[in-house]
């Protein structure tokens, strides 16, 4: 962060079905555009995109609970509140609807929102054939018209846990490792909301399509079309090619970030920042 500037730490939440994903993107309705374009008229500054960096950049049609990013703001741009500096109400005025900051405060000596984050967490929701289809949550559930096997499917998200390298699973990025760590991964049946199918992973990071593609794979060997060996075979090959297709992402909700305590923070971001490899765990 550059010196002279103040950074802050944004909570929020968001419907991400009309949004073509997080990053701001030329004539596309986006997360991070609409939070510049509301920054700009809350401080009279349409020159910057005001430093904003997010945790999770969620891809189109992906939802968030939880979200958290940080701008960086001048002392000018600061005094342009006026008396009141309380400016979460105010920025909220300015947002649409399907966007909702919960928190913003002062950001600790250190914090940076991506780099920051020792986790992250997501759903993704299945009302398969055994479930009751719920029309009010047909925007975040994925529908499916055959039961599902849960059993086999737990046993084939076994096999992914803990650190490996997830080629398999991802979409490749120039310049970015595809080693993660799956610190956690269930598949149960909410038994409180109709039995819909609730899949949760938790990982250090997650690369390009990790979720959907892990996902779309566990989906595979629920419909008897794959087995656990296969699935463990395929993490092995460190290959996309015939990866078992990536699910829609509506059923995906980004759900928490987690960070270190405050003295911790700028030593994570360092260490984030380096490129991972096997050896080095």
């Amino acid at each position: 962060m550059a010196d002279g500037l103040f950074r802050f730490k944004l909570r929020l939440s968001y419907d991400g079905t009309d949004f073509s994903g997080w990053a701001k993107q030329p004539n596309l309705r986006t997360v991070a555009g609409e939070l510049i374009k509301a920054l700009s008229i809350l401080f009279g500054d349409d020159a910057t995109d005001f430093g904003l960096r997010v945790a999770g950049r969620t891809d189109a049609g992906v939802h968030a609970l939880n979200q958290v990013a940080h701008v960086d703001l001048s002392a000018e741009q600061l005094k342009r509140l006026g008396r009141d500096s309380r400016w979460l109400g105010r920025l909220n005025s300015l947002l649409p609807n399907d966007i909702h900051v919960d928190e913003i405060a002062a950001a600790a000596p250190g914090f940076d929102a991506r780099f920051s984050a020792t986790f992250r967490s997501y759903r993704f929701r299945i009302a398969d054939g055994a479930s009751q289809k719920n029309p009010l949550q047909s925007r975040y559930t994925l529908w499916l018209p055959k039961p599902l096997d849960l059993p086999t499917m737990q046993q084939a998200a076994e096999k992914l846990y803990g650190l490996h390298d997830f080629a398999s699973f991802c979409k490749p990025r120039e310049g970015s490792t595809t080693i993660r760590e799956l610190r956690e991964i269930s598949v149960t049946r909410n038994n409180h909301d109709g039995d819909v199918i609730e899949i949760f992973l938790t990982a250090d990071a997650f690369c390009h399509n990790m979720v959907r593609s892990i996902v779309g794979a566990l989906i595979a060997v629920g419909e008897g079309r794959a087995s656990a060996a296969d699935i463990e075979s395929k993490l092995k090959a460190a290959s996309r090619v015939g990866s078992y297709k990536v699910v829609a992402p509506h059923g995906l909700t980004l759900i928490e970030i987690g960070y270190p305590t405050d003295d911790l923070l700028a030593a994570q971001a360092e260490k984030a920042r380096s490129v991972r490899t096997l050896e080095e765990y």
